[in-house]
């Protein structure tokens, strides 16, 4: 067991409302390169700026509240106290990128109060990291003020720059919106309304959803988002495209004249701005799950990383149904079985079944979450899959249910405590229950966080797609094991547009990914799917979908096709036998945002290598340096490429398979084709 060293430095300054204006509240990053600064201005009005490298990137902005009934919170203040400090330690993650996180930064605390009559009191709190910064509001229990009703919160990022911006509009109900790459001044999101593949959009303004990246012309990499969403609203953040500023938009509810309700004393989620030079910088960030509180469930082994299969794919490509009258019902007790068996197989320790329970035609009634269909022995399957090693992964659909789902949570969970089911997936597709509620908003930030801390009561993790943002809470909740929350690998089975283009995953990894864990559901082999759906297909190689087990990180990941066209090609299958699930250690080798991205991770248990890199519409060559890998050892490199012929849409199945012999010594040149991408195992 590792020990933690915390070192902790207070300094407190005392001030006056007579104090000189020109007072600096300042903190900085550990080794000095981001620099925030903090003051109010001759009206009272709170303010920062941030800067990297000696270089402004977040000019005078401004914060403040405003409220139902009440005086805006924005002005007319003093500085009462300051205190800066430091912090350092070292956790463990009980699953994850890696083993071993450095949560080290310096600390600015800024303690505020009105010089009006009401005399409110509000703390701003900075954390700076070598790797970004995160601040947030703190209301102390004080006399005259019980209770926020918070219309908006007046957050301000003034920058510097026209950046370079990858972006999706700031829907209030869904994030499953293609990538949008222009300038900061150029973002138009209210021309995202009301997408033909999506079940429901709300774009009420012209803001964007986080994380946000941007590159800047000198290589600056800046990535907004937030932290520790609890009991609050998800932000977006609307763009003044002539200025450059953005300001949070808190989503609303169209059942109050409020977007978040809170008594007092509580704090904000954490406003984060993960800062580099690099693109691979932000990846091996670690800024957003440590701004969050340590682990609250203690030991989780019962949740084990792993690889799954399942009755899903077959569902989108119209291969077999969801509900069981149309005649062609998937979720049989023998199609199960079979999904069984091949997982047992092939390294895969999970099997989820979609469709096994009543409730998917409309005429039926609703879900409750407990009766399976009449050709689905639920207790048969799970005995099944306990005698050959694998476990079921349960399935909650909700239709936007949630008053429903809430109703039923109890014994929908009893039911998998009763049969040793540790694992679900939970959705939230089309408009919620009750109406008037937005995916995004204060009541369903607290439903799937309730739903969490019920499923661990339970021994169950959780796996949320149409979910609100992930936002670090993986740390506090580990049972927290991955989300959806971006537009997956189901939209090549069905969308009108034409799936996800080429250029989808390399800006996911610098954008999406960044927040946490994403259940993309990878390793498509049939990539034209002629036979299903000659109108759709995936667009990229064979090769960059064995990549994607290593650079899209999710704790589970999905052997998605079907069982036949793994068992068609079993050469490629072999990487989705080997390759890890849970990692010691994460390098993110190179990259560039929207380009391309070539990743390391090590196997905790074993100590193999994994490498995957993919690219964009674009071929390219790219060297990996193998000098991450342990002295004095010589691995057996199984590289999967594409072939010389190989190109997402005109050849994608076209793919080289080879043995070497690598040290830390060695460097490898890869071509990857249009579209395309390549997988490397590394066995000591």
């Amino acid at each position: 067991m590792k020990h933690t060293v915390v070192i902790l430095i207070t300094a407190i300054i005392l001030s006056s409302c007579s104090e000189p204006k020109q007072k600096r509240y300042q903190t900085s990053s550990p080794n000095g390169n981001i620099e925030v600064d903090f003051n109010v201005n001759d009206l009272g009005e709170p303010f920062y700026l941030v800067a990297f490298n000696n270089k402004t990137i977040v000019d005078t902005s401004y914060l403040g509240f405003d409220f139902v009934d009440a005086k805006s919170l924005k002005d007319n203040f003093k500085i009462i106290n300051s205190i800066a400090s430091t912090f350092n330690e070292t956790w463990q993650m009980p699953w994850g990128e890696q083993e071993d996180v450095v949560n080290h930064y310096n600390e600015l605390r800024v303690e505020l109060e009105e010089t009006s009559e009401l005399n409110r009191k509000v703390n701003l709190v900075f954390k700076v990291y070598n790797d970004g910064i995160g601040f947030r509001y703190e209301f102390p229990e004080q006399p005259n003020f019980k209770e926020a009703l918070i219309t908006e919160e007046q957050t301000e990022f003034n920058l510097t720059e026209d950046y370079k911006t990858f972006w999706i509009p700031g829907d209030w109900e869904i994030y499953e919106h293609l990538y949008s790459t222009t300038k900061l001044s150029e973002i138009d999101a209210i021309s995202k309304r009301n997408h033909p593949n999506l079940a429901q959009t709300h774009i009420p303004n012209n803001a964007v959803n986080t994380p946000v990246t941007m590159v800047g012309k000198d290589g600056t990499h800046l990535s907004f988002h937030e932290a520790a969403l609890v009991d609050y609203s998800g932000m977006t953040l609307e763009v003044d495209t002539e200025n450059l500023n953005l300001k949070s938009v808190l989503v609303g509810s169209d059942n109050t004249n409020y977007k978040v309700k809170r008594s007092l004393p509580f704090n904000t989620p954490w406003r984060t701005l993960q800062i580099s030079d690099s693109a691979p910088d932000l990846i091996e960030s670690k800024l957003i799950v440590n701004l969050n509180e340590p682990n609250k469930l203690g030991d989780v082994s019962w949740f084990k990383p792993m690889k799954y299969a399942g009755i899903w794919w077959e569902l989108h490509l119209g291969k077999s149904t969801w509900d069981y009258a149309s005649g062609k019902h998937g979720a049989t007790t023998e199609n199960a079985k079979k999904y069984i068996d091949f997982s047992a197989k092939n390294n895969i320790g999970g099997v989820l079944v979609e469709g096994w329970n009543t409730g998917w035609a409309e005429e039926e009634g609703g879900f409750d979450f407990i009766t399976p269909y009449p050709d689905y022995d639920i207790e048969e399957v799970v005995d099944y899959g306990k005698e050959k090693g694998v476990e079921i992964v349960m399935h909650h659909e909700t239709y936007g249910g949630v008053d429903t789902y809430i109703k039923y949570q109890d014994s929908a969970y009893a039911l998998m405590n009763h049969l040793g089911i540790h694992s679900v997936k939970s959705g939230y597709v089309f408009t919620l229950s009750p109406k008037g509620e937005y995916h995004h908003g204060q009541f369903m930030v607290n439903h799937h966080n309730n739903s969490v801390i019920k499923a661990a009561e339970n021994q169950i993790a959780v796996n949320a797609h149409e979910p609100i943002k992930a936002t670090g809470l993986r740390r506090t909740y580990p049972n927290t094991i991955a989300r959806e929350g971006l537009r997956g690998q189901e939209f090549n089975a069905w969308a009108s547009d034409g799936g996800n283009p080429p250029e989808h995953l390399p800006i996911v990894a610098f954008t999406r990914m960044l927040a946490g864990p994403i259940d993309y559901t990878p390793g498509i082999f049939n990539i034209k799917f002629d036979e299903y759906k000659p109108d759709n297909q995936v667009n990229t190689t064979l090769a960059q979908q064995l990549a994607l087990y290593v650079v899209i990180y999710s704790p589970i990941q999905m052997a998605a096709d079907l069982i036949e066209h793994y068992e068609a090609n079993p050469k490629a299958l072999q990487f989705i036998k080997d390759v890890g699930v849970d990692w010691q250690q994460t390098k993110v080798l190179n990259g560039e945002v929207g380009d391309f991205v070539t990743i390391a991770r090590k196997e905790r248990k074993t100590g193999n290598w994994f490498v995957g890199g993919i690219t964009d519409e674009n071929a390219r060559t790219v060297t990996v340096d193998f000098s991450f890998l342990d002295d004095n050892e010589t691995y057996q490199a199984t590289i999967y490429k594409d072939g010389k012929n190989a190109h997402w849409n005109d050849n994608p199945l076209d793919l080289d398979v080879e043995t070497i012999n690598i040290t830390k010594d060695s460097k490898l040149s890869i071509k990857l084709a249009e579209g395309g991408g390549f997988a490397i195992s590394l066995m000591k």
